[in-house]
C-alpha cells in the first residue's frame, strides 16, 4: 500500500482505482514507519537501510517536479499534485505530503508530537540561543557583558537580577540572538532563572532508538533541499539577478525551512543529530557526487558546478583549466577604471600565481601585497571546495542573498558546540565568496544586516575567534578580503601633482563607499581585533601589518577639495559623509581596537611594528604624489588617516609603554612633510570659517563641522594637533612659525607699516586668518591632550568645555563626550568615573514647566566653582562644532562674574595654567622663544597700539595669552648678567639679540625697515639725519631692523635642515620657487622706508594698558608700593579680568622673572608717558573706525531694547496665558455689569477705537468653539481608574456620566412622550459645545476683512482659515468664530438690584405671562444675522450625533434642547475648573474671561422663537393644581415625564432662556424657589426608595405626628412621610426589598446630609448662572458650609436670624402652592406610571447626583509595565500587532497608529477614535515612543513624554532604551490642559494630520 502511495508520489497520474483513500494512508504511514524502525533496530540492518532509502528516494523525489514547474508550464505541476495521495492538486500538496512521510518516520510510527516532547526532556543545553530579526525588543545589559555585542531577550532580561545595573533596552537593527547561559560573552551572575541551574551532569543518557529514525532520514531531507535550491537557481544574465525567481524558490521551501527550524528547536538531542547530519563528509560524498546512475542527480551536479564557475569560484582541480580566465576577468575591474593598461602589463600576468613582487609598481598600480602564509590571496579569494551539507547549505544561502529563514535555522543551531565551531570555519571559508555577492547585490542593506546578524554570534566569543584565527588563517582572510574589495572602486589621487601622481584612493562617490557596504567587513574586522589573542597575532605579524597600511592608504587623501576661486559650484556632492564615515569605520575604529591592546611595557613591540610600517606607507605615499616641502595651494583634504595611525601609536608608546619618543620617530625631513598636511587642514578651517570656501558651497563647512564633531574628533583633528606637536618640539621653531603664518597667508599682514599688500588673502579675510593663526598657536601650545593629561583629567575638561556653552541632559553630555570609539577601550559611557565627574563639576536642574507650556528636560548645569577655577576657552574653542558655541560660553562666564560680583565690566577669555608637559615634550615650549615669534608679537603689539586695520581685541587677546605663555614656560637660567662677545653677531637683525622672551621684553627696536607700497605715508617721511644711538643700541648698523621676510627666514631653515640630513650628496632641488603664491602683474612697486619706533615690547605694553583705560598714566608698578608682591607673588592659577588686567598681570610676572626687566618697566612709568602720537591713519580709517565703533554702541542699543521688549512680552505672555492663577489681570477687560451703569465700552483689538456695541456695528468676542467631551467623563468613584497593563485588568464605560446620562434619556424615550423627553434631560456630556475667549473684542467687520487679508496670505499657518480659524490679532490665541456682544449691556442693571416687594404669586403669574409672549423674529439687523451665523457655527462645531436625540430627525425639539444644552454645558465645564464646587468664590479667571453673559443672550434669543406649547409649560404644573387628573393621563398614548423624573437644572435652563432678555433679578429668584421645591421632592423622593421597608414605616409614622405643627412645609420629616405614603399607592415599593441600600442606618443626620447633597450640584450652577447675569462676586466659603452660604447667595434663605437651633435643608423652601396639595400631584404621575412598569419606576427616581471631577487614566510608576504589555499585544479590529501601537488616555482603548488595517472611509483609528472617544479630541500615549500625542479637530501636535528617565530627560522613541519612571507633574500638566480644553491655546507646534493618524 505504502508502496503504491509513494509511486503515486512518484510517477505521473496512475489510475484512480489504485489511489487510497486518505484515512488508511495516515496509518500506513504509521504502520510503514513502525515497521522500518523494527528492521532498523536488527543487528544486520542492511536490508531496512536500503528499504528505507528506496521509500525516502520515492517519498522526497516527489519534489522535483515543482522546481520544474515553476518554469516549465502546468503539466509538471499538475504530476506532482496529482499523485499527492488526493489531498488536492495544488504545487503545495506533494510537499506536504512528503513532509508529513518525513514527520512519520522520524517518529517511527508513534505521534510526532509526543515523539517531539519525549526528544525534548533530553535537552542538556545550558543556553538560551533565541533567534531574533530585525525590529525586535532586546536588552543589553553593560554590566553582566563581557563582549560589547552581548544582548538577551526580554524573557531572560526580566528573570535574571539586573537592579542597578547600566541596562538598556533595544530595537535591533540586524536581528541577532541571546546570549543568555554563554559565559564567553557574558558574566554568569547575569544569566536568568532558567539558564543558571542546568548542568550537563543531571540530564540522562539519550536512548539510541528514539533518534535512530532520524539520522537515517535526515541526510536525504536536507539533500533534497540542497538539489532544490541548486535547480532553482539560475544564472543571472548580465547582472541583473532575477530576484523575483530566487523569491519565488524561496517560497516554496518555506515549509521544509521551518521544519528544520522547529527540529533544532527541540533541544540539544535533536541538535547534536543535525549537527552530525550537516557535518559528515562521508554522507555529503555518497549523496552528491553526482557519479550515481541516476540521471537527475547528475543533473543537479552539473548545476552546482556552473553555479561555483559563474561565481568566479572554481574546484581546485579545476583551477587549472579555468582559473586563468576567470582571474583575467576578475582583475579586469582595475582596467576599466583606466588606468590598469598603463603598465604595459596584461591583467592576466598580474593575477596568475607568480606574481611579480620586487616592488617595481606601475603607475596607479597598487602591489598586491604579498601575504605572510604560505597561502596566495589566490587561494583564498577564488577557491572554494565543499565537503559536507554544511558547507554547500552556506554556499547556496550565500548565493540566494541570505535569506531569513536560512539564517534563522543556521544560528538555531549555534547552541551545539561542534555545530558552532564547523559554521565558524565554514563561514570564513566562504568569507570571499560573501564579499563578492555583497558587492552585487541590489539589497545590501538587507544583506549587511543578515551578514552581521551571523558574524556577530560566530567572532564575539574570544576562545572560537582565536581557534578560527590560528586554524583558519581568519586575519589573513579578512585583511585580503577588504584590501579586494576595496580595490574595486580606486581613482587616481589628484593631491599635489595632479599629473604626475602614482597615489590612487578610493572614490567616495562609488556605491562601495556612499552605501557603507563595507561596513559587515569592518564591523566583524573590528569585532576580532576587540580579542587581545587574536590582536596581539595581528601585531605580531609584519606581512599583515603591511597590507593593512596598504589597505589604510587607500583612504590618504581621498575626497579632495579644491576651492573654488571664480564660479559657485553647480552641483555640491554630498560625499564628504561617505569619506568620514569611511575613516572612521574602516581606519579609525580598527585603529582604537589595536590601540586598546598596547596599554603596557610589555606591548612596546607591537607598536614599534606599526609605527615602522606607517613610516614606511607615508614615505610611499610622499612619493607617489611627489612631494616636496610646499603643499599645492587651494587644495585641501580632511582624510590623513597614515598620519593618525602614526600620531595615536606614538602617543600610546610614551603614555603607556614608557617608549623612547626619539627612538621612533624619523628624521627632520620627514618631520616637515608630515607637518605639512595636518597643519594645511588647520590653515584651511580658519579659512572656511572666514568664507573663503563660499563659492564651494554648503558641503565645505559640513566637513569643518564633521572634523571637530564629537563622534569623530578624537580619531581626527587630536591626533592631528598632537602630530603638530610632537614636530614643533622636534623641528626649528623659527622654521615651525614661519611655517604656520605662511599657511595661513598673514605673512604681509605681520609688517610695521600701516599698509601693505597682501597678494595671496582680500583685506576682508585678513583679520578673521590672523586670528585664526593665532588660535591655532594658542591650542598648540596649551591643549594637553595627549601631551600628560591623564584620563580623568581629559573627561574633566572635556565635560567641563561642553558644559560652558550650554546646559545640557545627561544623554547629550554622553553624545559629547568623544569617547574611545572602540567600544572596549575601557571609557565606557556611564561609567563610574563618567557620573563621578559629573557630579563634581555640575549641579543638576530638575525638569520645570514654564507658563507658556514648553516641557523642559532634566539639564546639568556647571557649578559655580568650575566657573570661578575651571571654565577654558581654549578647550571650548577647540570641541565647537558652530562658532556660535564660543560666544554662547563668554556670554555665560561674562553672567556668572557679574552675578557673582566677581568681575563687573566685559571680561576676556581666561588665562588658565596648564597640566605640566610630559617630559618628551619639552621642546614644545621653544616656540615661544624664538625670534620670529617675538617679532610677529611685537609688530602686533605695535600694529594694535598705532590702530592700523584689520586687528581686533580678539588679535591683541591671543597675543597676550601668547606672551603669557612664554614667561610661564621661560627656561630657567636668568640670561640677565651673561652678555657674552658673540651675543653681538648673534644680532644679526638686530631685531631682538636672543631668544629668550624675558630679555627680548625689554629689547628697544629703534628702527625699523619697511618695503610699503609707493602709496603709503611712510615713505614721505624724511629718514632721520643720523640714527641716533640710545643707551640701548651699541654699533649704529644694528640701530636698524632689517626687513623681516617670514618665507625667506623659512627657506633658508628649510636648506639648513635638509643639508644637514642628507650631507651635500644628493642636495635636493627646489622645484619652481613660490612664485605661484603671488598674483602676476598685481603687485605695485615697493620701496624701502624706514621707520623710527623706537619701542621695547614693555613699552608697547605699558602704553596699551592706557589705551585700554582711556587714561594717561593709567599704569603703576603695583611693586613700588608694596615689596612683598615680589617676594611672595600670589599668581593665582586663574584670573578673571579684562585687557588692562591681562597687561598688570604680565608687567607683573616680567618684573618678577628679572630685575632688569623690573628697572625698566620702572623707568618707562617714570618717563610720564607721553600721549600716545595722534594717530597717522587717513580719513578713511578713522572714518572706518568710527563706523565700527558707532555701529557697535548701535548693537548695544538693539540689544538693550530687544531684552526690553522681550521681558515686556514674557510678562504679558503669562497674564494672557495663565489658566488658573486667579490674580492675574488683563488690560483689556470686558466689562463686569456691575460696575458701571452706562453702556459697555468695547475696544477693537484691529481698528483701535472704542466705543459701545450696536445693531448696526456690533462688536464680538473672539472665541473658540470646540465640541468636548470632558463632562461625560467624570465617573461617580473617587477612585481613578488605571490603564490597564495585564489582560485580567480591564476598562468599561458603564460607570461613566456620559454613559449613565444616555442610558437614562433611552429609558425616557421608551415610556413617555419624545418632545417631552427633550426637555426632561440636556444633552453635551459627550460632544458638547464649549466656548471660551481671550476676553479681547473685534468688530465683526473689522474681523471679516482681517479674515480676508488671512486668506490671501500665503504663509503656511497652523490652522485652516477656510475652517474659519485664525489667530486673535493682539494675544495670538487660537480662536474659530465671533461671538457678537449684545447691545446696551447694563441698562437696566440699576433696576434689577432694588428689591421689589411684590409677593411671590404676583412674580409666579408675571413670569408666565413673560413666557406666553411669542419671541417675535428680530429685525434683519447686522447683529441678529452675526447671531445667526454663530448659531450655525455652534451646531457645526460637534458632530450630527451628538445634536440628534430625537426620534423623528430634524424636529425643533431638538434645536430646543441643544441649545439649553450648550449652557448646561459651559457652566457644567466652568464648574469643574473651579475645582467642582464654589469654596473658593471669587470672580476666579475662568469668571473673569468668560463669555457666558455674550453667549445667553445668543442663545435665549434663538430659544426665544419656539414657543412650548402653554398646556405643556412644565411651569404651569410646577406652580398650579391640576384639575383633572386622570382625564390628562390617559388621553394620549405616551404620557409627558413626570415632573419628579425632569433634570431641575435642564428646568432653570429651559425658563430663564425662553424668557425676554434682559431678565430681572426678582423674577430669577422666584424662578430658583419654585425649582427648588421640585429638587427638595425629588431628593425625598430618591431617598424614600433607598430606605429600607421598617425605615420607611418608621419615618412615615414620625411626620404624621408633626404633620400640625406650624412649620410643617418646612419640615423635611413632614414632607418625607408625604412623600412616602403617595409613593405607597402605586406598586412603588413593591419589587424586592432595595438590598445593597438597605444596609446604610439613616439617622436624621445622614438624612440631612444626604439632601444637602443632592441639593447642592443645582445651587452651584444657579450661583453661577446668577454670577454672570447679573454680576457680584460669589462668596467663598468653607466645604460644610457650601449649601447654606449659597442658598443664602441665591435668596432662598430668608436670612441667618434663626440660628438657633440647627440648620436644615427644608428651611430654604417657599412652596408656590400648598406642599400638601402640590407633592400628591406630582407623585400621581409616577405612581400611575408605575401601574405599568413597576421595574423601571425606582431606576428613573434615584439619580445620581455624585460626581467627581474628570481625570485621565492612571499611569503606572514604571514605562516598562506599559512597554512590555502593549507592544506585542494585537489590536481587536484587525488582530495583528500593530506596527505603531497606541493608547487612548482617556478610555484606554488600544489602537493602531496610521494603521491602514483599522482604516474606516478614509479615517484612520486613531483620527477615528478621537472623534468617537473625545468628539474630536484624542489624547494618546504611543507605546514605541513614549510621547503623548494630542488630536484636535483636523490638527494634532506631539505634545511631549510624561515618562522621564533618571535624570530627567525624555526618550523619544525608546532610543536610549533607559528605564523610564512617570513624572507625576507634567502628567498633572496635561490633564490640566485636557479639562481646561487649552491644549490649543499652550502647545504651538501644530499640524495637519489628513486624517492619517
Amino acid at each position: 500500500m505504502a508502496a503504491a502511495a509513494a509511486a503515486a508520489a512518484v510517477g505521473g497520474q496512475p489510475s484512480s482505482q489504485s489511489e487510497p483513500p486518505q484515512p488508511e494512508l495516515g496509518r500506513d504511514k504509521a504502520a510503514t514507519a513502525a515497521h522500518l524502525k523494527a528492521a532498523l533496530s536488527r543487528p544486520d540492518n542492511r536490508a531496512g537501510a536500503e528499504e528505507l532509502q528506496a521509500l525516502l528516494e520515492r517519498v522526497l523525489s516527489a519534489e522535483r517536479p515543482l522546481a520544474r514547474a515553476e518554469g516549465g508550464g502546468e503539466e509538471a505541476a499538475a504530476a506532482g499534485g496529482g499523485g499527492g495521495g488526493g489531498s488536492g492538486g495544488g504545487p503545495g500538496a506533494a510537499e506536504e505530503e512528503a513532509l508529513e512521510w518525513c514527520k512519520c518516520l522520524l517518529a517511527g510510527g508513534g505521534g510526532y508530537e509526543e515523539f517531539c516532547a519525549a526528544v525534548r526532556a533530553y535537552d542538556p543545553a545550558a543556553l538560551c540561543g533565541l533567534v531574533w530579526t530585525a525590529n525586535f525588543v532586546a536588552y543589553r545589559c553593560r554590566t553582566c557583558g563581557i563582549s560589547p555585542c552581548m544582548s538577551l531577550c526580554a524573557e531572560c532580561f526580566h528573570q535574571g537580577d539586573h537592579t542597578g545595573h547600566d541596562f538598556n533596552m533595544f530595537r535591533s537593527q540586524a536581528g541577532g540572538a541571546c546570549d543568555c547561559g554563554d559565559s564567553n560573552v557574558m558574566r554568569e551572575s547575569g544569566f536568568c532563572k532558567r539558564h543558571q541551574i542546568k548542568s550537563s551532569s543531571n540530564i540522562p543518557c539519550v536512548p539510541k532508538d528514539l533518534l535512530m529514525m532520524s539520522e537515517f532520514v535526515l541526510p536525504r531531507f536536507i539533500f533534497c533541499l540542497i538539489q532544490y535550491l541548486r535547480e532553482g537557481y539560475n544564472e543571472p544574465a548580465v547582472d541583473v539577478p532575477s530576484e523575483k525567481d530566487l523569491h519565488k524558490v524561496l517560497q516554496s521551501l518555506g515549509p521544509q525551512i521551518s521544519f528544520l527550524e522547529d527540529l533544532t528547536k527541540m533541544g540539544g538531542a535533536m541538535r547534536s543529530v543535525l549537527t552530525q547530519v550537516l557535518t559528515n563528509q562521508q554522507n555529503y560524498k555518497d549523496l552528491s557526487s553526482g557519479l550515481g546512475e541516476n540521471a537527475c542527480a547528475k543533473k543537479s551536479h552539473e548545476k552546482y558546478l556552473i553555479a561555483l564557475k559563474g561565481s568566479g569560484l572554481a574546484f581546485p582541480e579545476d583551477k587549472l583549466t579555468s582559473g586563468m580566465q576567470d582571474q583575467a576577468a576578475g582583475t579586469s575591474s582595475l582596467a576599466v577604471s583606466g588606468f590598469a593598461g598603463a603598465t604595459g602589463t596584461s591583467g592576466q600576468v598580474d593575477s596568475s600565481d607568480e606574481e611579480d613582487q620586487d616592488g617595481s609598481q606601475g603607475v596607479g598600480k597598487r602591489k598586491r601585497v604579498k601575504l605572510s602564509s604560505s597561502v596566495k590571496d589566490q587561494s583564498i579569494m577564488d577557491v572554494l571546495k565543499h565537503k559536507s551539507f554544511l558547507e554547500e547549505l552556506l554556499f547556496w544561502t550565500i548565493k540566494y542573498e541570505f535569506p531569513q529563514k536560512m539564517v534563522t535555522f543556521l544560528l538555531n543551531m549555534l547552541p551545539d558546540q561542534d555545530y558552532k565551531i564547523a559554521f565558524t570555519k565554514t563561514f570564513v571559508q566562504h568569507y570571499a565568496f560573501i564579499m563578492k555577492t555583497l558587492k552585487k547585490s541590489h539589497e545590501s542593506d538587507t544583506m549587511s544586516n543578515r551578514i552581521v546578524h551571523i558574524s556577530v554570534q560566530l567572532f564575539s566569543n574570544e576562545e572560537l575567534a582565536r581557534q578560527v584565527t590560528e586554524e583558519c588563517q581568519l586575519l589573513d582572510i579578512m585583511v585580503t578580503v577588504l584590501l579586494y574589495m576595496m580595490e574595486s572602486c580606486l581613482i587616481k589621487s589628484e593631491l599635489q601633482d595632479e599629473e604626475n601622481s602614482l597615489h590612487v584612493v578610493v572614490n567616495c562617490g562609488e556605491a562601495l563607499l556612499k552605501n557603507n557596504t563595507y561596513w559587515p567587513l569592518v564591523s566583524d574586522f573590528i569585532n576580532i581585533l576587540s580579542h587581545q589573542s587574536v590582536a596581539k597575532k595581528f601585531l605580531e605579524d609584519h606581512g599583515l601589518l603591511v597590507t593593512w597600511m596598504n589597505f589604510v592608504s587607500f583612504f590618504q587623501g581621498m575626497n579632495l577639495n579644491k576651492r573654488e576661486l571664480n564660479e559657485h559650484v553647480e552641483f555640491e556632492s554630498q560625499t564628504y559623509y561617505a569619506a568620514f564615515a569611511a575613516e572612521l569605520e574602516a581606519c579609525a575604529q580598527p585603529m582604537w581596537g589595536l590601540l586598546s591592546h598596547c596599554k603596557i611595557r610589555e606591548t612596546q613591540e607591537y607598536t614599534r611594528n606599526v609605527v615602522r610600517y606607517c613610516l614606511e606607507a607615508l614615505q610611499d605615499w610622499f612619493d607617489a604624489i611627489n612631494f616636496v616641502d610646499e603643499p599645492a595651494p587651494n587644495q585641501v583634504t580632511f582624510h590623513l588617516p597614515l598620519h593618525r595611525y602614526y600620531a595615536m601609536f606614538l602617543s600610546k608608546a610614551v603614555k603607556c609603554q614608557e617608549l623612547d619618543l626619539d627612538s621612533i620617530l624619523p628624521d627632520q625631513e620627514m618631520l616637515m612633510k608630515l607637518m605639512i598636511h595636518p597643519l594645511q587642514i588647520q590653515a584651511s578651517l580658519s579659512e572656511i570659517h572666514s568664507n573663503m570656501w563660499v563659492r564651494n558651497g554648503l558641503q565645505i563647512k559640513g566637513q569643518a563641522m564633521t572634523y571637530v564633531q564629537s563622534h569623530f574628533c578624537n580619531s581626527m583633528i587630536d591626533p592631528d594637533i598632537y602630530l603638530l606637536q610632537v614636530c614643533a618640539s622636534r623641528l626649528d621653531p623659527d622654521y615651525f612659525i614661519s611655517s604656520v603664518f605662511e599657511r595661513f597667508k598673514v605673512v604681509d599682514l605681520l609688517t610695521m607699516a600701516s599698509q601693505h599688500q597682501n597678494t595671496i588673502l582680500d583685506s576682508e579675510h585678513e583679520r578673521s586668518m590672523l586670528e585664526g593663526a593665532l588660535t591655532f598657536l594658542v591650542i598648540l601650545l596649551s591643549l594637553r591632550l595627549h601631551l600628560g593629561m591623564t584620563d580623568d583629567e581629559i573627561l574633566r575638561a572635556e565635560m567641563v568645555a561642553q558644559l560652558c556653552m550650554n546646559d545640557r541632559t545627561h544623554s547629550s553630555l554622553l553624545d559629547l563626550i568623544p569617547e574611545n570609539p572602540n567600544p572596549k577601550s575601557g571609557i565606557i559611557p556611564g561609567s563610574y568615573s563618567f557620573e563621578s565627574v559629573l557630579s563634581a563639576v555640575a549641579d543638576f536642574k530638575a525638569p520645570v514647566f514654564e507658563p507658556g507650556g514648553s516641557m523642559q528636560q532634566g539639564m546639568y548645569t556647571p557649578k559655580a566653582e568650575v566657573w570661578d577655577r575651571e571654565f577654558d576657552p581654549v578647550m571650548v574653542i577647540l570641541r565647537t562644532v558652530y562658532r556660535r558655541d564660543v560666544q554662547s560660553a563668554m556670554d555665560r562666564y561674562t553672567a556668572f562674574l557679574k552675578q557673582s560680583g566677581k568681575f563687573p565690566g566685559n571680561p576676556w577669555p581666561p588665562y588658565k595654567k596648564r597640566t605640566p608637559l610630559h617630559p618628551s615634550y619639552k621642546g614644545l615650549m621653544r616656540l615661544l622663544h624664538c625670534k620670529t615669534l617675538h617679532i610677529v608679537l611685537f609688530t602686533l603689539l605695535y600694529k594694535i597700539l598705532m590702530d592700523h586695520q584689520n586687528l581686533s581685541e580678539h588679535v591683541l587677546c591671543m597675543v597676550l595669552y601668547l606672551i603669557e605663555l612664554g614667561l610661564e614656560n621661560s627656561p630657567e637660567e636668568e640670561p640677565d648678567e651673561e652678555e657674552p662677545v658673540g651675543g653681538q653677531e648673534r644680532c644679526h637683525d638686530s631685531w631682538f639679540p636672543g631668544s629668550n622672551l624675558v630679555s627680548n621684553m625689554r629689547h628697544f627696536i629703534n628702527y625699523v625697515r619697511v618695503r610699503v607700497p609707493e602709496t603709503a605715508p611712510e615713505v614721505k617721511r624724511e629718514p632721520p639725519a643720523s640714527t641716533s644711538s640710545d643707551g640701548f643700541a651699541s654699533t649704529q648698523n644694528s640701530g636698524t631692523a632689517q626687513v623681516f621676510s617670514l618665507v625667506a627666514e623659512r627657506r633658508k631653515k628649510f636648506q639648513e635642515i635638509i643639508n644637514r640630513n642628507s650631507g651635500e650628496a644628493n642636495q635636493v632641488v627646489r622645484p619652481k620657487t613660490s612664485s605661484k603664491w603671488s598674483a602676476p602683474g598685481s603687485t605695485p612697486q615697493l620701496t624701502t622706508a624706514i621707520l623710527e619706533i623706537k619701542e621695547s615690547i614693555l613699552s608697547l605694553l605699558i602704553k596699551l594698558h592706557h589705551k585700554l583705560s582711556g587714561k594717561q598714566n593709567s599704569y603703576y608698578p603695583p611693586w613700588l608700593d608694596d615689596l612683598e608682591i615680589l617676594i611672595q607673588p600670589e599668581i593665582p592659577k586663574y584670573c578673571h579680568g579684562d585687557g588692562m588686567t591681562a597687561v598688570e598681570r604680565i608687567l607683573l610676572k616680567a618684573a618678577l622673572q628679572s630685575r632688569l626687566n623690573k628697572r625698566i618697566i620702572e623707568e618707562i612709568c617714570r618717563k610720564v608717558t607721553p600721549p600716545v602720537p595722534p594717530k597717522k591713519t587717513s580719513s578713511a580709517e578713522k572714518k572706518t573706525l568710527d563706523k565700527e565703533e558707532r555701529r557697535q554702541k548701535a548693537r548695544e542699543r538693539q540689544q538693550k531694547l530687544l531684552a526690553e521688549f522681550a521681558s515686556r512680552q514674557k510678562s504679558f505672555m503669562e497674564t494672557a496665558m495663565d489658566v488658573d492663577s486667579p490674580e492675574t489681570d488683563i488690560a483689556m477687560e470686558i466689562v463686569t455689569p456691575e460696575q458701571q451703569v452706562s453702556e459697555a465700552v468695547y475696544d477693537c483689538v484691529i481698528c483701535g477705537q472704542s466705543g459701545p456695541s450696536s445693531e448696526e456695528r456690533p462688536t464680538g468676542l473672539v472665541v473658540l468653539l470646540q465640541a468636548s467631551s470632558v463632562l461625560g467623563q467624570c465617573r461617580n468613584s473617587t477612585e481613578p481608574k488605571k490603564l490597564p497593563t495585564t489582560e485580567e485588568e480591564q476598562i468599561y464605560p458603564w460607570d461613566t456620566c456620559a454613559a449613565v446620562h444616555d442610558v437614562r434619556l433611552s429609558l425616557l424615550q421608551r415610556f413617555f412622550k419624545d418632545s417631552s423627553c427633550l426637555q426632561a434631560v440636556s444633552i453635551g456630556w459627550e460632544g458638547g459645545v464649549y466656548v471660551q475667549t481671550c476676553g479681547h473684542t473685534l468688530h465683526i467687520d473689522c474681523h471679516k476683512s482681517y479674515m480676508e487679508s488671512l486668506r490671501n496670505d500665503q504663509v503656511l499657518q497652523g490652522f485652516s482659515v477656510e475652517k474659519g480659524e485664525f489667530t486673535c490679532p493682539l494675544c495670538r490665541q487660537f480662536a474659530n468664530s465671533v461671538l457678537p456682544c449684545y447691545p446696551g449691556n447694563n441698562v437696566e442693571n440699576s433696576l434689577w438690584q432694588c428689591h421689589s416687594n411684590k409677593s411671590m404669586q404676583e412674580l409666579i403669574k408675571e413670569v408666565e405671562e413673560l413666557q406666553e409672549q411669542l419671541g417675535i423674529f428680530p429685525s434683519e439687523t447686522n447683529l441678529s444675522k452675526e447671531m445667526e451665523s454663530v448659531m450655525k457655527d455652534i451646531k457645526s462645531t460637534t458632530q450630527k450625533k451628538y445634536t440628534d436625540y430625537s426620534k423623528t430627525p430634524g424636529s425643533p425639539d431638538n434645536d430646543f434642547l441643544f441649545m439649553y444644552s450648550v449652557a448646561r454645558t459651559n457652566l457644567e465645564l466652568e464648574l469643574i475648573h473651579r475645582g467642582g464646587n464654589l469654596c473658593s468664590g471669587g470672580a476666579s479667571t475662568a469668571g473673569k474671561r468668560s463669555c457666558l453673559n455674550q453667549l445667553f443672550h445668543v442663545l435665549a434669543m434663538h430659544m426665544r422663537l419656539y414657543s412650548i406649547d402653554s398646556a405643556y409649560n412644565p411651569w404651569k404644573k410646577l406652580t398650579q393644581l391640576m384639575q383633572d387628573m386622570n382625564s390628562q393621563l390617559y388621553n394620549e398614548e405616551q404620557p409627558e415625564v413626570p415632573v419628579l423624573y425632569r433634570d431641575v437644572s435642564s428646568l432653570l435652563l429651559i425658563q430663564i432662556l425662553t424668557m425676554p432678555q434682559p431678565l430681572h433679578k426678582e423674577h430669577f429668584t422666584c424662578i430658583v424657589k419654585v425649582l427648588f421645591t421640585l429638587l427638595y421632592t425629588q431628593a425625598l423622593a430618591a431617598l424614600s426608595v433607598k430606605c429600607s421597608e421598617e425605615d420607611r414605616l418608621a419615618w412615615k409614622d414620625l411626620g404624621t405626628l408633626k404633620k400640625n405643627t406650624c412649620n410643617a412645609e418646612k419640615s423635611w420629616e413632614v414632607l418625607l412621610s408625604l412623600v412616602i405614603s403617595e409613593l405607597s399607592k402605586g406598586k412603588l415599593y413593591l419589587e424586592g426589598e432595595t438590598e445593597e441600600l438597605g444596609m446604610v442606618a439613616w439617622s436624621p443626620d445622614n438624612i440631612e446630609r444626604y439632601l444637602q447633597q443632592f441639593c447642592l450640584p443645582f445651587l452651584r450652577i444657579t450661583s453661577l448662572l446668577q454670577h454672570h447675569l447679573f454680576g457680584g462676586d460669589l462668596p467663598s466659603c468653607q466645604e460644610e458650609e457650601e449649601f447654606t452660604v449659597l442658598a443664602s447667595c441665591l435668596g432662598l434663605l430668608p436670612s441667618f436670624s434663626q440660628t438657633v437651633h440647627p440648620f436644615t435643608s427644608a428651611s430654604c423652601l417657599d412652596w408656590p402652592v400648598p406642599a400638601f396639595d402640590i407633592i400628591p400631584q406630582w407623585c400621581f404621575e409616577v405612581t400611575s406610571f408605575s401601574e405599568r412598569h413597576a421595574e423601571q419606576v425606582k431606576v428613573l427616581l434615584i439619580q445620581e447626583s455624585k460626581w467627581d471631577l474628570p481625570r485621565l487614566l492612571q499611569l503606572p510608576e514604571n514605562y516598562n509595565t506599559i512597554f512590555q504589555y502593549y507592544h506585542r499585544k494585537t489590536c481587536s479590529v484587525c488582530t495583528k500587532v500593530p506596527k505603531d501601537p497606541a493608547v487612548c488616555l482617556v478610555c484606554g482603548t488600544f489602537v493602531c497608529l496610521k494603521g491602514l488595517c483599522c482604516k474606516q472611509q478614509s479615517y484612520c483609528e486613531c483620527v477615528l477614535h478621537s472623534q468617537n472617544c473625545g468628539a474630536g479630541t484624542g489624547i494618546f500615549l504611543l507605546i514605541n515612543a513614549s510621547v503623548i500625542i494630542i488630536i484636535r479637530g483636523h490638527r494634532f501636535c506631539l505634545w511631549g513624554s510624561v515618562y522621564l528617565d533618571a535624570h530627567g530627560e525624555e526618550d523619544r522613541d525608546l532610543r536610549r532604551g533607559k528605564p523610564l519612571y512617570i513624572c507625576k507633574e507634567r502628567y498633572k500638566v496635561l490633564e490640566q490642559q485636557w479639562v481646561s480644553h487649552t491644549f490649543d491655546h499652550i502647545n504651538k507646534r501644530w499640524g495637519p494630520h489628513y486624517n492619517g493618524l
